[in-house]
């Protein structure tokens, strides 16, 4: 079958080149997808760059597919064969056909388009669980960085349909307009714009931004790491966290681990979706065979929302 391949990570031209590669070979408890389409995230660039592990010899990226069922598990699980899905894979997504656990897989209502559930699993899982993991928002000030992303603008509405006075953080007025159409009760284009303090902070982009971010909460607070879009470590001073944030909580975030499954993630962004109480934000729908432009596209920060590819 035809499948996108990792590249060199020493040559940007060509992140990813389409080649072919072997059938799945499902488990026992994994379904078969005909792919139909599917988003790219930034982590699989970073893996693509070389910066992240690509966790297995044999890895080829692909994390968020949406498509159709054309094998049934074996032992049983999950959707029958023709049934129109969403399925977050841990990788292999960006080809023809994947196998998915039936544990990461929910059917699609006929009105929720490929496309659209496409740009749902790793952003929209990472934001339903970033709210879990902040506790109840109803009430309360909440700050969120690196928000014109998708995590971003699905925090964003999620957050604000709960009743949290949200504060997004986007690079200009421009990214960041949509996020106002979401709920966002203030956008800003730079942390230190932040008034605060804000009982629960959500941090995705590292360097400086953490601790500038980290100043503006609430003694008592909570500040929520889950990701470094920038790419810059962080630095933080034990002593500053008297000048305001005192014993605040600082929480790493790894959306993977979870007391959920992602087929029940998924069904409950499904659900929303369907009810028109959650808008995933694509920003782009190209063929997959520019996948390598959309790649550069989102290392140049010039996508907003979603980027999804669909295969012809």
């Amino acid at each position: 079958m035809k499948a996108l391949l990792p590249g060199s990570p020493d040559d940007a031209d060509k992140p990813v080149v389409l080649g072919e590669a072997p059938e799945p070979g499902p488990a026992d408890d994994e379904l078969v997808v005909s792919v139909e389409a599917y988003s790219v995230n930034r982590g699989e660039t970073f893996q693509l760059d070389g910066q992240l592990d690509r966790t297995w010899p044999g890895w080829r990226p692909g994390k968020d597919v949406a498509g159709t069922v054309v094998r049934p598990a074996a032992d049983g699980s999950g959707p029958a064969v023709g049934t129109r899905v969403v399925a977050h894979p841990p990788a292999f997504g960006w080809a023809e056909r994947v196998a998915v656990a039936s544990a990461s897989v929910a059917q699609l209502p006929d009105s929720v388009d490929a496309v659209t559930a496409a740009a749902l699993p790793l952003a929209g899982i990472t934001a339903l669980r970033l709210l879990r993991a902040a506790g109840p928002v109803a009430g309360r000030r909440v700050l969120i960085t690196g928000a014109s992303g998708g995590v971003g603008h699905y925090v964003t509405e999620l957050a604000a349909s709960s009743g949290a006075a949200v504060t997004a953080v986007a690079a200009t007025p421009e990214r960041g307009a949509r996020l106002v159409e979401l709920g966002a009760s203030e956008l800003v284009t730079a942390v230190a714009e932040a008034e605060g303090p804000y009982d629960i902070v959500l941090e995705s982009v590292g360097g400086d931004s953490l601790p500038a971010a980290l100043a503006r909460l609430a003694p008592g607070g909570l500040l929520v790491w889950f990701g470094q879009a920038s790419r810059t470590p962080v630095t933080l001073n034990f002593f500053d966290f008297f000048k305001g944030p005192n014993q605040a909580r600082l929480a790493h975030f790894d959306y993977t681990s979870s007391d959920t499954s992602y087929a029940s993630d998924l069904a409950t962004l499904v659900r929303l979706v369907e009810a028109g109480r959650l808008h995933p934000e694509i920003g782009s729908v190209r063929d997959w065979s520019r996948t390598a432009e959309v790649i550069a596209d989102l290392r140049a920060r010039k996508v907003r929302g979603n980027a999804v590819l669909t295969l012809s």
